[in-house]
């Protein structure tokens, strides 16, 4: 199954648009437990109010060989029906590229990944070969310095990245990866790109306004955006009742997105 319909099915089933970050910093999580452990507790308790679960490398990386096991023990817990995205941010030339998706997608076996655009097709093609998978590029990050660098004079660079991310998308296989803390360049995307699946960090921790989300984010099926939350799930208690209080706070942003939805 693609990803594009495994998502649809999610979405349709849990009655949701919220994917929830799987980002694990063991000096947040209860003392003595392990990654791969939390982990599954934290997928256990959100595993039907979700649309997708998204793994940031780096927090596996970090621990060097025993993150990337616990990396691997991760999506083993996740239910195949669930999409997994894996948030790698990867993009260098062609060759290596190639590596990086067979990495992400044979390897590892993620349904989708992130990539950064910013060397052009050759460093894209790669991953949008893989026709079943989706390729998630950069376009208006989330971060306060995206400015810098994304808000060129003339037309904005992730407008353009907008622009190449259609005219690259033969397979229909390519999102976007759309800041929450821009709700005006947001809108702006989904008018260039009306049925491209957003992936939307930036909520909670950083500050990102969910109702905003929301309206200016959804396709006209009120839907196509992933609204991605990490710490304000995975950290709402830090004790015993960790999972529990991550599956409270999963389902009060999934109700709260559901109030905001477009109605079809």
């Amino acid at each position: 199954m693609g990803f594009r319909r495994k998502l649809r099915e999610t979405m349709a089933r849990n009655g949701s648009l919220l994917c929830v970050g799987l980002d694990p910093d063991p000096r947040q999580m209860p003392a003595g437990m392990g990654i791969a452990e939390f982990n599954r507790a934290i997928i256990d308790a959100t595993r039907d109010l979700v649309c997708a679960y998204k793994p940031n490398l780096a927090f596996y990386e970090a621990e060097g060989l025993e993150g990337l096991r616990a990396l691997e023990e991760t999506l083993a817990c996740i239910p195949p029906d669930i999409p997994v995205i894996g948030d790698g941010k990867r993009g260098d030339i062609g060759n290596t590229a190639r590596k990086y998706a067979h990495a992400l997608f044979d390897s590892f076996g993620f349904d989708a990944a992130t990539v950064s655009p910013y060397l052009g097709f050759d460093s894209v093609e790669p991953f949008i070969s893989y026709v079943k998978k989706e390729t998630f590029l950069l376009c208006r990050t989330s971060n306060p310095s995206a400015k810098d660098l994304q808000d060129i004079d003339g037309r904005p660079l992730y407008e353009h990245v907008a622009f190449k991310a259609l005219e690259w998308n033969v397979h229909g296989n390519i999102g976007l990866v759309m800041g929450a803390t821009y709700p005006q360049e947001l809108a702006r995307i989904r008018q260039i790109c009306p049925e491209m699946n957003l992936l939307v960090p930036g909520v909670g921790s950083q500050g990102g306004d969910l109702e905003e989300v929301v309206k200016r984010g959804s396709d006209v099926q009120g839907a196509g955006v992933i609204i991605n939350v990490a710490r304000a799930i995975l950290y709402a208690s830090n004790g015993p009742d960790f999972a529990a209080a991550a599956r409270t706070a999963a389902s009060a942003l999934r109700d709260e997105m559901n109030e905001h939805r477009p109605r079809t």
